[in-house]
C-alpha cells in the first residue's frame, strides 16, 4: 500500500507544532536510562495518566521498560545541552549529568521545572512508535523558569506576547 502523503512534507508539517521537551528516565536493570522526547502530554487527571510515545527503534526504551517505573522531567530553557545529549543514540547518557532518586527510584534530573513520577499502566502500538501511558504516582514543580520548547527542528525560546 502506498503512503496517502509523502514522509518529507508530513515531517515538515509536523515541525510546525511547538513542543516543550522532557527526558524520559528510570532505573533500568544495569543502572540509569534515559531518553529525551517531545512527544510528552497530561492525559487524564481521572485516573492521573500521563503519555509519551518513544520510537520503536529506541535502544532506551526497552531499559525504562523494564524497570516498571519512570519519571519524565521536564526540561527548562537552558537545559538544550541537556536534551541533546539524552536524545543521542548510545553511550553513557549520565556521565556528568547530575541527579537525585525520585520517590520510585528513577532519576530526576537537577534544574528540571518539573517532575512527574509513573508507573507504566499500558502500551499500544503507534505505528513506527509506541504509545505508552503511566499511571502517575507523584508529580512537583521543581523550578520556576521558561521551558524548553522545539519548533521546526530546532531549540526555541519563550517569547511572551
Amino acid at each position: 500500500m502506498s503512503p496517502l502523503i509523502d514522509e518529507s512534507v508530513l515531517r515538515e508539517a509536523a515541525s510546525t507544532f511547538g513542543t516543550g521537551v522532557a527526558v524520559v528516565t528510570a532505573h533500568g536493570p544495569n543502572g540509569p536510562a534515559g531518553m529525551a522526547v517531545q512527544s510528552f502530554a497530561s492525559l487524564s487527571l481521572d485516573p492521573p495518566y500521563i503519555t509519551f510515545s518513544p520510537a520503536r527503534t529506541s535502544r532506551s526504551w526497552p531499559l525504562i521498560r523494564a524497570a516498571g517505573r519512570l519519571a519524565v522531567n521536564v526540561l527548562a530553557a537552558d537545559q538544550c545541552a541537556l536534551s541533546r545529549c539524552f536524545a543521542a543514540s548510545g553511550g553513557d547518557k549520565f556521565a556528568g549529568v547530575a541527579w537525585q532518586p525520585g520517590r520510585n527510584g528513577a532519576p530526576v534530573l537537577d534544574g528540571v521545572l518539573t517532575c512527574f513520577e509513573a508507573d507504566i499502566e499500558n502500551e499500544l502500538p503507534g505505528g513506527d512508535h509506541t504509545i505508552v501511558i503511566g499511571r502517575v504516582t507523584w508529580a512537583q514543580s521543581l523550578r520556576d523558569a521558561d521551558p524548553l520548547l522545539y519548533f521546526r527542528r530546532t531549540y526555541r525560546q519563550l517569547i511572551p506576547a
